[in-house]
């Protein structure tokens, strides 16, 4: 039996990574102060009087999108309000993982508790109601171009109504059963519940959550993995010392961290007065992501609790909104795709030194002394396939137009799909790392060196999976148990238990 979930209080102010990993969980839920359901009351009275008064409302007593001019009766209000949800019960492709779910509802909550949102109570407590029970509804990923979650957030709505489809105690259900067995009943939505319900960015945000958490976990394993192929190949740390001292946050952060593990090691003499530059600069290219994803990670922090309606309550006036494109959020994120492309260059370029043959007289291919064997050099086709992969999906998708209805809407993020490019990348580099680590362990096996500290954990994890390349082998399922270490969970705790980096650690909550 599933041990009770344990809570945390929303109030209405940001969402940190560390709260949302927990809720994505399922071992925790959202506990709602009374005064935040106040906010909450007071907001859905603005919006119910000017119902009353028979003032339109976006949404609630009025159509969308190309129906916005037509206005309906209050008799006509309880059909409208569940057809517009049944309506945006569109989504198909793939399912969002139940974390992802999970979060997207508690999103939604906390936006909803600022008090300009204009919703129900009773939404609110819908929304809650499904956490507690843990009826998770079924969310295809197709159906939003970032313009508010419509078609995605619309599978939400639907299943709080008994309509579409959820799991409960792992089995995909019929909305109406999962409820029923939950010891639920349908919500019947009031007046401005069903816009408030699915037009939001609460699911893109979510998802955003989770890949650039898996994003700043993958960094911290290519560091780990950079370091090794620098102890081999017999990089300076001159520059890292550098950037430490005299550079930009996120360089600062890591040139102190490569410069540190590097005391960690018995640290070869330098080859060469002057380090390819791929050697010289690998400070530069990972501080930059560092700083890229700290910087998309706040805003997507501030997401969490900034209402992202249309339209809003505010100063006891109903207003429109254009809160509903998240393009700073978004336009970060891309930023932190192009340097994606960069860290994988990096990569390239040290995988490349290694196999070339020309640092501390490293044989060609690293074929080891008296070996007939082509070696590891064909790895090279991969590891350039995997960079293309990872360089590809860097073009930024935000200014695309669009026409949707009542012509050409000009504006809209396409965050969701950016979100699904990031999690290819990120898949991408943590192979990538793992080719490198093998690459590396080899290197450090012919020259006799002694790893200590992260690189010692690495080059351990290689040696757990693939023996020392002495005779020409199959590597496809080496390579993807290899890759499947270097993403794992326990992999990256040890990392950042050995060497932590608690600024951008903590941020993200990794290795907790």
């Amino acid at each position: 039996m599933n041990a009770p979930a344990r809570t945390i209080v929303f109030t209405g102010n940001p969402l940190d990574f560390s709260t949302l990993k927990r809720i994505g969980s399922g071992r925790y839920v959202p506990a709602i102060a009374e005064q935040s359901y106040g906010r909450v009351k007071a907001a859905h009275s603005v919006i119910a009087d000017r119902i009353a008064m028979g003032l339109p409302v976006y949404g609630a007593n009025t159509g969308v999108g190309s129906m916005k001019d037509r206005l309906w009766t209050v008799g006509d209000l309880t059909e409208f309000t569940a057809a517009l949800v049944r309506a945006h019960h569109f989504g198909t492709g793939e399912l969002f993982s139940p974390e992802i779910v999970r979060k997207a509802i508690a999103i939604r909550i906390n936006t909803a508790l600022g008090g300009h949102t204009g919703c129900s109570v009773e939404l609110v407590k819908a929304f809650l109601a499904l956490l507690e029970r843990n009826v998770i509804p079924a969310v295809h990923r197709h159906g939003s171009i970032g313009c508010a979650d419509i078609g995605l957030m619309g599978q939400v709505a639907s299943v709080l109504t008994g309509v579409g489809e959820a799991f409960f105690a792992g089995e995909l259900l019929p909305a109406e059963e999962a409820l029923a067995r939950a010891g639920l009943e349908p919500l019947v939505m009031q007046p401005r519940d069903a816009l408030a319900a699915l037009s939001v960015n609460a699911t893109a945000f979510a998802a955003a959550t989770d890949v650039l958490h898996e994003a700043a976990g993958a960094i911290r394993v290519l560091m780990t993995t950079g370091l090794m192929s620098s102890l081999s190949l017999g990089a300076s740390a001159d520059p890292w010392r550098v950037a430490a001292t005299l550079a930009t946050r996120g360089e600062a952060l890591v040139g102190s961290w490569l410069y540190g593990q590097s005391n960690v090691v018995d640290w070869p003499l330098p080859t060469a007065i002057h380090d390819p530059l791929s050697l010289r600069m690998t400070a530069q290219v990972f501080g930059a992501t560092v700083d890229t994803l700290l910087v998309a990670a706040e805003r997507l922090v501030d997401a969490t609790y900034l209402s992202d309606d249309n339209p809003v309550v505010l100063g006891g006036q109903v207003h429109a909104s254009g809160a509903s494109l998240p393009l700073t959020t978004t336009l970060y994120i891309e930023t932190a795709q192009i340097a994606f492309s960069h860290v994988a260059r990096n990569v390239l370029n040290r995988c490349i030194l290694l196999s070339n043959g020309v640092r501390r007289n490293l044989p060609v291919n690293l074929v080891a002394p008296g070996e007939v064997a082509s070696g590891l050099g064909p790895l090279m086709k991969l590891v350039v396939e995997l960079y293309m992969r990872v360089q590809a999906l860097a073009l930024p998708l935000s200014a695309q137009s669009i026409v949707v209805a009542g012509g050409l809407e000009e504006e809209a993020t396409f965050l969701p799909l950016i979100v699904e490019r990031m999690e290819t990348q990120v898949r991408d580099m943590r192979q990538m790392a793992a080719i490198e680590a093998l690459l590396s362990a080899q290197a450090i096996d012919l020259l006799g060196d002694e790893p200590q500290g992260v690189t010692k954990i690495a080059y351990d994890r290689v040696r757990d999976i693939s023996p020392i390349y002495l005779k020409d082998r199959p590597l496809s399922r080496e390579i993807e148990a290899l890759h499947r270490a270097f993403a794992s969970d326990a992999l990256l705790e040890a990392l950042v238990a050995a060497a932590p980096m608690p600024e951008f650690d903590d941020f993200f909550a990794l290795g907790k």
